[in-house]
């Protein structure tokens, strides 16, 4: 894989430190790295501002897949696309590979947020947990490197791309998580009680009111 490229101006915000993480590793480690994919629930997947209905579940596949360009999915209205992602498992997120369209049809920015569910346009404006300035790569070669600290313990992942090159719509053909899961826990929160001091019921007999009469 080739390397962060150029752009001085653009670095992606790499966990502070500016570089590319991923690019040495061979495509076969990167088609096992890049699997995430089979841990989101895909049938929940939203995207908000697709113009074409259930098309932003497909830009979610395999990393062999990443360069068909057959399935994607492109804004309606305007620029902007929101997706909310759940997982099955709980994710440690730890980077990012996308695929936009071609010239200025590609997302400028990706903003990301954790474990907000059904987030909607009216909700993009509070304070991101990670943002990246992207560069147009629709090739797949560029990894952004997430905040590991911030997303360490992810069930729900928020995307928004706000902006793009200069064209009117934007498109997105592949979207790629790297990290590692752990098992959901789906049997819910056992809540014990456990008794510490004798309870007045259990010595009734014994107690007596302030007049001096035993309590029933």
């Amino acid at each position: 894989m080739s390397g962060c490229g150029g752009g001085g101006g653009h670095g992606h915000d790499h966990s502070g430190h500016g570089s590319c993480e991923g690019h040495d590793h061979t495509p076969a480690e990167l088609g096992v790295a890049y699997s995430l994919y089979t841990r989101i629930d895909i049938d929940n997947v939203e995207c908000l501002n697709e113009a074409v209905e259930d098309s932003g579940k497909t830009v979610f596949k395999p990393w062999e897949e990443r360069l068909d360009r057959e399935k994607f999915v492109e804004s309606d209205a305007d620029e902007e696309l929101l997706f909310n992602i759940p997982f099955t498992d709980n994710i440690k997120l730890k980077g990012i590979i996308l695929v936009g369209g071609e010239n200025g049809h590609h997302p400028k920015k990706m903003r990301l947020f954790k474990n907000r569910p059904h987030m909607t346009f009216d909700d993009v404006n509070s304070a991101a947990e990670q943002e990246f300035d992207l560069q147009q790569d629709p090739t797949g070669t560029l990894e952004y490197t997430t905040k590991v600290v911030k997303f360490s313990s992810v069930t729900h992942l928020t995307i928004h791309f706000p902006s793009n090159f200069g064209e009117e719509t934007t498109k997105v053909s592949y979207i790629g998580f790297r990290g590692e899961y752990t098992k959901a826990h789906r049997h819910g929160v056992t809540i014990c009680n456990y008794e510490l001091s004798p309870q007045m019921m259990d010595h009734k007999d014994k107690a007596l009111d302030s007049v001096g009469k035993p309590i029933m």
